[in-house]
Protein backbone atom coordinates (compact mmCIF):
# COMPACT_ATOMS: atom_id res chain seq x y z
CA UNK A 1 0.00 0.00 0.00
CA UNK A 2 1.39 3.38 -1.01
CA UNK A 3 1.93 6.10 1.59
CA UNK A 4 -1.02 8.08 0.17
CA UNK A 5 -3.36 5.07 0.30
CA UNK A 6 -2.19 4.26 3.81
CA UNK A 7 -2.96 7.84 4.90
CA UNK A 8 -6.44 7.70 3.32
CA UNK A 9 -7.05 4.36 5.06
CA UNK A 10 -6.24 5.79 8.48
CA UNK A 11 -8.39 8.87 7.86
CA UNK A 12 -11.38 6.68 6.95
CA UNK A 13 -10.74 4.40 9.94
CA UNK A 14 -10.60 7.41 12.27
CA UNK A 15 -13.86 8.82 10.87
CA UNK A 16 -15.57 5.43 11.34
CA UNK A 17 -14.23 5.20 14.88
CA UNK A 18 -15.46 8.67 15.77
CA UNK A 19 -18.83 7.93 14.23
CA UNK A 20 -19.03 4.74 16.26
CA UNK A 21 -18.15 6.61 19.44
CA UNK A 22 -20.82 9.19 18.66
CA UNK A 23 -23.45 6.49 18.30
CA UNK A 24 -22.23 4.90 21.50
CA UNK A 25 -22.48 8.21 23.33
CA UNK A 26 -26.01 8.86 22.09
CA UNK A 27 -27.02 5.35 23.03
CA UNK A 28 -25.52 5.80 26.49
CA UNK A 29 -27.44 9.06 26.94
CA UNK A 30 -30.68 7.34 25.96
CA UNK A 31 -30.09 4.45 28.35
CA UNK A 32 -29.14 6.77 31.21
CA UNK A 33 -32.28 8.83 30.62
CA UNK A 34 -34.45 5.73 30.62
CA UNK A 35 -32.79 4.54 33.83
CA UNK A 36 -33.39 7.91 35.50
CA UNK A 37 -37.04 7.90 34.47
CA UNK A 38 -37.41 4.33 35.79
CA UNK A 39 -35.71 5.23 39.08
CA UNK A 40 -37.91 8.31 39.49
CA UNK A 41 -41.02 6.24 38.79
CA UNK A 42 -39.97 3.60 41.31
CA UNK A 43 -38.99 6.21 43.90
CA UNK A 44 -42.34 7.95 43.48
CA UNK A 45 -44.20 4.68 44.09
CA UNK A 46 -42.10 3.77 47.14
CA UNK A 47 -42.90 4.91 50.67
CA UNK A 48 -40.05 7.24 51.59
CA UNK A 49 -39.06 7.76 55.21
CA UNK A 50 -36.83 10.69 56.23
CA UNK A 51 -34.47 9.75 59.06
CA UNK A 52 -31.69 11.33 61.14
CA UNK A 53 -28.48 9.82 62.54
CA UNK A 54 -30.15 9.64 65.96
CA UNK A 55 -31.13 6.83 68.28
CA UNK A 56 -34.88 7.36 67.95
CA UNK A 57 -34.46 6.13 64.36
CA UNK A 58 -32.92 2.82 65.48
CA UNK A 59 -36.15 0.78 65.01
CA UNK A 60 -36.38 2.10 61.44
CA UNK A 61 -32.73 1.35 60.71
CA UNK A 62 -33.08 -2.13 62.22
CA UNK A 63 -36.22 -2.90 60.22
CA UNK A 64 -34.45 -1.80 57.03
CA UNK A 65 -31.16 -3.53 57.79
CA UNK A 66 -32.72 -6.84 58.91
CA UNK A 67 -35.44 -6.82 56.23
CA UNK A 68 -38.33 -6.59 58.69
CA UNK A 69 -40.25 -4.56 56.12
CA UNK A 70 -42.09 -6.88 53.74
CA UNK A 71 -39.96 -6.88 50.56
CA UNK A 72 -43.11 -6.91 48.42
CA UNK A 73 -43.61 -3.32 49.53
CA UNK A 74 -40.94 -0.77 48.62
CA UNK A 75 -39.96 1.29 51.68
CA UNK A 76 -36.93 3.55 51.23
CA UNK A 77 -35.00 5.51 53.83
CA UNK A 78 -33.89 9.04 53.00
CA UNK A 79 -31.05 10.12 55.27
CA UNK A 80 -30.75 13.70 56.52
CA UNK A 81 -28.60 15.31 59.20
CA UNK A 82 -30.90 18.24 60.04
CA UNK A 83 -34.56 18.34 61.06
CA UNK A 84 -35.07 21.45 58.94
CA UNK A 85 -34.28 19.47 55.80
CA UNK A 86 -36.77 16.79 56.81
CA UNK A 87 -39.41 19.50 57.25
CA UNK A 88 -38.74 20.71 53.72
CA UNK A 89 -38.97 17.18 52.33
CA UNK A 90 -42.32 16.59 54.10
CA UNK A 91 -43.83 19.92 53.05
CA UNK A 92 -42.72 19.47 49.42
CA UNK A 93 -44.08 15.89 49.21
CA UNK A 94 -40.65 14.33 48.72
CA UNK A 95 -41.17 11.90 51.60
CA UNK A 96 -44.26 10.32 53.16
CA UNK A 97 -42.89 9.98 56.71
CA UNK A 98 -40.32 12.00 58.63
CA UNK A 99 -38.68 11.86 62.06
CA UNK A 100 -39.10 15.19 63.85
CA UNK A 101 -40.12 16.71 67.19
CA UNK A 102 -43.46 18.07 68.37
CA UNK A 103 -42.42 21.73 68.24
CA UNK A 104 -41.34 21.51 64.61
CA UNK A 105 -44.37 19.44 63.63
CA UNK A 106 -46.83 21.79 65.35
CA UNK A 107 -45.22 24.78 63.65
CA UNK A 108 -45.49 23.10 60.25
CA UNK A 109 -49.18 22.44 60.90
CA UNK A 110 -49.70 26.08 61.93
CA UNK A 111 -48.14 27.12 58.63
CA UNK A 112 -50.61 24.96 56.70
CA UNK A 113 -48.68 21.73 56.15
CA UNK A 114 -51.00 18.74 55.69
CA UNK A 115 -49.27 16.42 58.11
CA UNK A 116 -50.25 14.47 61.21
CA UNK A 117 -48.60 12.25 63.78
CA UNK A 118 -47.92 8.60 63.17
CA UNK A 119 -46.18 7.98 66.47
CA UNK A 120 -44.24 9.38 69.37
CA UNK A 121 -40.63 8.24 69.75
CA UNK A 122 -38.47 7.71 72.82
CA UNK A 123 -36.11 10.58 71.96
CA UNK A 124 -34.85 12.66 74.85
CA UNK A 125 -32.58 15.70 74.84
CA UNK A 126 -29.78 16.79 77.11
CA UNK A 127 -28.18 20.19 77.54
CA UNK A 128 -24.46 19.47 77.62
CA UNK A 129 -21.81 22.00 78.60
CA UNK A 130 -18.26 21.99 77.30
CA UNK A 131 -15.97 20.88 80.13
CA UNK A 132 -13.35 23.37 78.92
CA UNK A 133 -15.83 26.21 79.54
CA UNK A 134 -16.25 25.06 83.16
CA UNK A 135 -20.02 25.45 83.11
CA UNK A 136 -21.36 23.38 86.00
CA UNK A 137 -24.75 25.01 86.47
CA UNK A 138 -27.40 26.55 84.23
CA UNK A 139 -26.71 29.98 85.71
CA UNK A 140 -23.18 29.74 84.26
CA UNK A 141 -24.68 30.01 80.75
CA UNK A 142 -24.60 33.78 81.20
CA UNK A 143 -22.55 35.32 78.37
CA UNK A 144 -22.09 31.87 76.77
CA UNK A 145 -22.96 30.35 73.39
CA UNK A 146 -25.63 27.65 73.17
CA UNK A 147 -26.07 25.59 69.99
CA UNK A 148 -29.65 24.78 69.04
CA UNK A 149 -32.18 24.93 66.18
CA UNK A 150 -34.83 27.62 65.88
CA UNK A 151 -38.44 26.55 66.35
CA UNK A 152 -37.59 23.09 67.60
CA UNK A 153 -37.61 21.33 70.95
CA UNK A 154 -34.01 22.53 71.41
CA UNK A 155 -35.23 26.13 71.11
CA UNK A 156 -37.91 25.44 73.71
CA UNK A 157 -35.34 23.84 76.03
CA UNK A 158 -33.02 26.83 75.59
CA UNK A 159 -35.79 29.09 76.87
CA UNK A 160 -36.49 26.68 79.71
CA UNK A 161 -32.84 26.69 80.77
CA UNK A 162 -32.67 30.49 80.70
CA UNK A 163 -35.90 30.84 82.70
CA UNK A 164 -34.85 28.20 85.24
CA UNK A 165 -31.58 30.01 85.91
CA UNK A 166 -33.32 33.41 85.93
CA UNK A 167 -30.95 34.71 83.28
CA UNK A 168 -31.61 37.54 80.85
CA UNK A 169 -32.48 35.95 77.47
CA UNK A 170 -30.16 38.28 75.56
CA UNK A 171 -27.26 37.15 77.76
CA UNK A 172 -27.34 33.60 76.41
CA UNK A 173 -26.29 33.60 72.77
CA UNK A 174 -28.36 31.05 70.83
CA UNK A 175 -26.35 29.82 67.86
CA UNK A 176 -28.33 28.01 65.20
CA UNK A 177 -26.55 24.80 64.24
CA UNK A 178 -29.01 22.54 62.40
CA UNK A 179 -26.76 19.63 61.48
CA UNK A 180 -26.56 17.22 64.46
CA UNK A 181 -23.13 15.96 63.39
CA UNK A 182 -21.73 19.48 63.03
CA UNK A 183 -23.12 20.38 66.44
CA UNK A 184 -21.28 17.48 68.06
CA UNK A 185 -18.09 18.28 66.13
CA UNK A 186 -18.19 21.86 67.44
CA UNK A 187 -18.22 20.48 70.98
CA UNK A 188 -15.33 18.15 70.25
CA UNK A 189 -13.35 21.06 68.76
CA UNK A 190 -14.17 23.36 71.71
CA UNK A 191 -15.99 25.80 69.42
CA UNK A 192 -19.18 25.92 71.49
CA UNK A 193 -19.86 26.48 75.20
CA UNK A 194 -23.03 24.38 75.44
CA UNK A 195 -25.27 22.33 73.18
CA UNK A 196 -28.60 20.54 73.11
CA UNK A 197 -28.17 16.97 71.94
CA UNK A 198 -30.16 13.78 71.71
CA UNK A 199 -28.76 10.25 71.66
CA UNK A 200 -26.29 8.95 70.61
CA UNK A 201 -24.58 12.32 70.14
CA UNK A 202 -25.26 13.04 73.82
CA UNK A 203 -23.60 9.72 74.71
CA UNK A 204 -20.53 10.73 72.74
CA UNK A 205 -20.42 14.01 74.66
CA UNK A 206 -20.76 12.22 78.01
CA UNK A 207 -18.04 9.78 77.01
CA UNK A 208 -15.75 12.77 76.44
CA UNK A 209 -16.52 13.93 80.02
CA UNK A 210 -18.72 16.90 79.15
CA UNK A 211 -21.33 17.74 81.78
CA UNK A 212 -25.10 17.26 81.47
CA UNK A 213 -27.03 20.23 82.89
CA UNK A 214 -30.56 19.36 81.80
CA UNK A 215 -32.37 16.16 80.75
CA UNK A 216 -35.91 16.05 79.35
CA UNK A 217 -36.54 12.70 81.01
CA UNK A 218 -36.39 14.41 84.40
CA UNK A 219 -38.90 16.97 83.14
CA UNK A 220 -41.36 14.31 81.95
CA UNK A 221 -41.12 15.56 78.38
CA UNK A 222 -41.61 13.19 75.44
CA UNK A 223 -41.13 15.43 72.43
CA UNK A 224 -39.91 13.04 69.71
CA UNK A 225 -42.28 12.10 66.89
CA UNK A 226 -42.69 10.64 63.43
CA UNK A 227 -44.93 12.79 61.24
CA UNK A 228 -46.64 11.69 58.03
CA UNK A 229 -48.40 13.35 55.17
CA UNK A 230 -52.15 13.28 55.74
CA UNK A 231 -52.84 12.02 52.22
CA UNK A 232 -51.14 8.72 53.10
CA UNK A 233 -54.40 7.67 54.75
CA UNK A 234 -56.43 8.60 51.65
CA UNK A 235 -54.46 6.41 49.24
CA UNK A 236 -55.22 2.69 49.15
CA UNK A 237 -51.67 1.61 48.24
CA UNK A 238 -50.05 4.03 50.71
CA UNK A 239 -52.22 2.55 53.47
CA UNK A 240 -50.87 -0.91 52.58
CA UNK A 241 -47.31 0.44 52.73
CA UNK A 242 -48.01 2.14 56.05
CA UNK A 243 -49.36 -1.10 57.51
CA UNK A 244 -46.13 -2.86 56.48
CA UNK A 245 -44.03 -0.05 57.96
CA UNK A 246 -45.88 -0.23 61.29
CA UNK A 247 -45.51 -4.01 61.47
CA UNK A 248 -41.77 -3.82 60.77
CA UNK A 249 -41.26 -0.91 63.18
CA UNK A 250 -43.04 -2.69 66.02
CA UNK A 251 -41.07 -5.90 65.40
CA UNK A 252 -37.83 -3.91 65.53
CA UNK A 253 -38.87 -2.33 68.84
CA UNK A 254 -39.54 -5.79 70.28
CA UNK A 255 -36.12 -7.00 69.17
CA UNK A 256 -34.28 -4.00 70.66
CA UNK A 257 -36.19 -4.33 73.93
CA UNK A 258 -35.39 -8.04 74.10
CA UNK A 259 -31.67 -7.94 73.27
CA UNK A 260 -30.73 -4.41 74.35
CA UNK A 261 -29.13 -1.51 72.51
CA UNK A 262 -25.62 -2.91 72.97
CA UNK A 263 -26.66 -5.91 70.87
CA UNK A 264 -27.17 -3.49 67.98
CA UNK A 265 -24.22 -1.19 68.69
CA UNK A 266 -22.75 -1.87 65.23
CA UNK A 267 -25.98 -0.62 63.69
CA UNK A 268 -25.87 2.55 65.81
CA UNK A 269 -22.23 3.09 64.86
CA UNK A 270 -23.00 2.51 61.17
CA UNK A 271 -25.84 5.02 60.91
CA UNK A 272 -24.97 7.52 63.64
CA UNK A 273 -21.16 7.62 63.27
CA UNK A 274 -20.30 7.55 66.96
CA UNK A 275 -17.71 5.58 68.91
CA UNK A 276 -18.40 2.08 70.21
CA UNK A 277 -17.53 3.19 73.75
CA UNK A 278 -20.10 5.99 73.52
CA UNK A 279 -22.85 3.61 72.45
CA UNK A 280 -22.12 1.44 75.47
CA UNK A 281 -22.84 4.40 77.80
CA UNK A 282 -26.45 4.63 76.59
CA UNK A 283 -28.74 3.26 79.32
CA UNK A 284 -29.63 -0.37 78.58
CA UNK A 285 -32.94 0.26 80.34
CA UNK A 286 -34.01 2.50 77.45
CA UNK A 287 -37.08 0.97 75.81
CA UNK A 288 -38.70 1.51 72.43
CA UNK A 289 -42.51 1.62 72.28
CA UNK A 290 -44.78 0.38 69.52
CA UNK A 291 -46.44 2.89 67.22
CA UNK A 292 -48.61 5.18 69.37
CA UNK A 293 -49.69 8.82 69.10
CA UNK A 294 -47.84 11.47 71.14
CA UNK A 295 -49.25 12.41 74.53
CA UNK A 296 -51.70 15.32 74.62
CA UNK A 297 -49.70 17.05 77.36
CA UNK A 298 -46.57 17.11 75.18
CA UNK A 299 -48.45 18.46 72.15
CA UNK A 300 -50.00 21.16 74.34
CA UNK A 301 -46.58 22.06 75.72
CA UNK A 302 -45.29 22.59 72.18
CA UNK A 303 -48.37 24.61 71.22
CA UNK A 304 -48.13 26.80 74.32
CA UNK A 305 -44.47 27.59 73.69
CA UNK A 306 -45.13 28.41 70.03
CA UNK A 307 -47.98 30.73 70.98
CA UNK A 308 -45.50 32.84 72.96
CA UNK A 309 -43.22 33.12 69.92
Amino acid sequence: MSPIMRKIFWIIATICLLAGCGQSYEETKRINHEQRVKQQREDSAAMKVAVLPTLDCLPIYLAEDHQLFDTVVDIRLKQFTAQMDIDTALVNDRVELGVTDLVRAERMMQQGAKIEYLTATNAYWQLVSNRVARITDLKHLDDKMLAMTRYSVTDLLGDLAVDSAKLKPERVFRIQVNDVNVRLKMLENNEMDALLLTEPQAAQARFLKHKVLLDTRKLDMQMGAVAMQSNVLQDKWRKVQLKVFIKGYNAACDSINKYGISHYRDLVMKYCKVKREAVDTIPQSLKFSHIAKPRTQDIERAQKWLSKK
